[in-house]
């Protein structure tokens, strides 16, 4: 049985491309021109992965990316002439898988389509809890809670904490946590592990002294627990 790819996208000749290409490789594709229709045709259609432009009309990729994240885990990569690391980071932090800058290479594109839907079959585990002082992580849930209080944390920075913290002490580099976390050889900016940690830190600085999100210069990241 083949699978479903649905593109949004208001260009026609990139989506006729995308159109070509994903149907070579065996996708049955679906196509919407503007946002409002995108989120009818994910509902109807069901796709296993979406390409996502931004710039839509009616509705924009940001939104459409919000609509289809409150019902669905399914792989999003959004498409956008934007290139600079904050539009990375706030489509990434609404819950895309990836992200990739037009004008793209094709077979680029393909690889992280599959990388993005092996991902997303794999099996999830069982409960997914991690308990320190006054911090508890609790991805079951999507749940941060710090010194008693549950705190508002995007997908994107839970899954990164998660990560480090699910094994204290060791060191991460940037593109490890981008493959691990984000789930995909990322082709882009490193920085963007820089500004979820940035994030994270001003949500943990000072709230324990058993545990902090450490950085090992020249290095990455870790999630440093005193014995």
């Amino acid at each position: 049985m083949s699978k479903k790819a649905l593109i949004i996208e208001d260009d026609d000749n990139i989506a006729e491309l995308l159109r070509l290409y994903l149907e070579k490789d065996g996708f049955e594709v679906f196509s919407a021109a503007n946002g409002a229709l995108g989120i009818s045709e994910f509902e109807r259609v069901a796709p296993d992965v979406v390409l996502l432009d931004i710039m839509l009309p009616v509705l924009d990729g940001w939104g459409v990316c919000r609509e289809i994240r409150a019902v669905s885990k399914t792989p999003i990569i959004m498409l956008t002439a934007k290139g600079e690391t904050p539009d990375k980071v706030s489509g990434l932090e609404m819950g895309a898988d990836d992200y990739i800058t037009k004008p793209f290479e094709v077979r680029e594109l393909l690889a992280r389509v599959h990388a993005v839907m092996r991902r997303s079959e794999e099996p999830e585990e069982k409960a997914k809890k991690l308990s320190f002082d006054k911090l508890v992580i609790d991805m079951d849930s999507f749940e941060l809670i710090i010194d008693g209080k549950k705190v508002d944390a995007p997908p994107k920075e839970m899954e990164l904490l998660f990560h480090l913290a699910s094994s204290p002490n060791r060191v991460y580099t940037r593109n490890q946590l981008l493959d691990e976390v984000w789930g995909f050889d990322y082709f882009g900016d490193s920085r963007t592990v820089d500004v979820h940690v940035k994030r994270l830190r001003e949500k943990l600085e000072g709230v324990s002294e058993n545990w902090s999100l450490k950085t090992v210069w020249g290095v990455g990241y870790k999630f440093e627990v005193l014995d």
